[in-house]
């Protein structure tokens, strides 16, 4: 039989602290809190259907694809389904409100900031000998030997060795700024002059120049990114007062306990 160990709530708090993690608690306390307060002064509501169809992709995300997956799932996290409502309309929120306040920035964002989504299919091997890369490249240029025949004999990691040193497609912001400079004044498809950085000599084969577009995905990623600069904006104007000396009441604590008849009773239900 094995043996019962007894958490309380002043261990939770303990350990966290111990392990230094109340400073990032209280930025996401605080982020949800400024979420919910900007929400409901831009009268930001949230329907029943968008509320459970955001349950359910929260459960296929989680594959939680059955009832008793998702039992488990909330007694592990020590949630009930109260919890798992509030979890789910928090990130709903979240992305509407980032939507009202940033949708119609777009555009304008975009166009301000297009040669950061320049993207870049490169091939890449990096050496610690800067005569050899040049005795390499300078080869490269007469035919006398191909990259990926570089990449195998070069290349330690066994994957990238072989996919011929491919890097896939990259930003700007992902590479190095000497490298950066180099590969989008690139003619593709080429094979650039040795660069040296402190992590070595780079040969960089440059095969395509993507052109950026504003796409459902970049729209997307460029709403998170203003949101989230802008909820770094809101979190640096206030002051953070933690009380943590009062103790967590035995409330907080108590079991889960999930029954039939409660699943049939909330509006976001775990389905068969």
């Amino acid at each position: 039989m094995s043996k019962v160990l007894t958490v309380s709530p002043e261990d939770l708090l303990d350990h966290i602290k111990m392990s230094c993690q109340i400073p990032n608690i209280l930025e996401a306390i605080a982020t949800r809190k400024i979420v919910e307060n900007e929400a409901k002064q831009a009268a930001i509501e949230i329907g029943l259907e968008e509320l459970q169809r955001a349950a359910d992709q929260l459960r296929l995300a989680n594959q939680l694809l059955k009832a008793e997956d998702t039992w488990a799932w909330l007694e592990k996290h020590y949630i009930s389904l109260d919890d798992f409502e509030k979890i789910v309309e928090t990130s709903l929120l979240s992305t509407k409100l980032a939507n009202h306040l940033f949708a119609n920035k777009v555009e304008a964002f975009f166009y301000a900031h297009q040669l950061d989504y320049v993207g870049a299919v490169t091939y890449e091997v990096i050496l610690d000998d800067e005569d050899l890369a040049l005795e390499l490249f300078y080869a490269l240029q007469e035919g006398e030997i191909s990259f990926q025949e570089i990449a195998r004999q070069y290349i330690e990691n066994i994957e990238i060795r072989r996919a011929g040193g491919y890097q896939g497609m990259r930003l700007r912001k992902d590479f190095r700024p000497e490298i950066a400079a180099a590969v989008f004044a690139a003619n593709p498809p080429q094979i650039l002059k040795p660069i040296t950085t402190p992590k070595g000599v780079h040969i960089i084969a440059v095969e395509e120049i993507i052109k950026p577009q504003l796409d459902e995905q970049r729209q997307m990623e460029i709403i998170g990114e203003l949101f989230a600069n802008w909820l770094k904006t809101q979190i640096a104007t206030i002051s953070i007062e933690a009380n943590l000396t009062k103790l967590v009441t035995s409330e907080t604590s108590k079991d889960i306990v999930i029954k039939e008849s409660e699943l049939r009773s909330h509006t976001i239900s775990p389905k068969s």
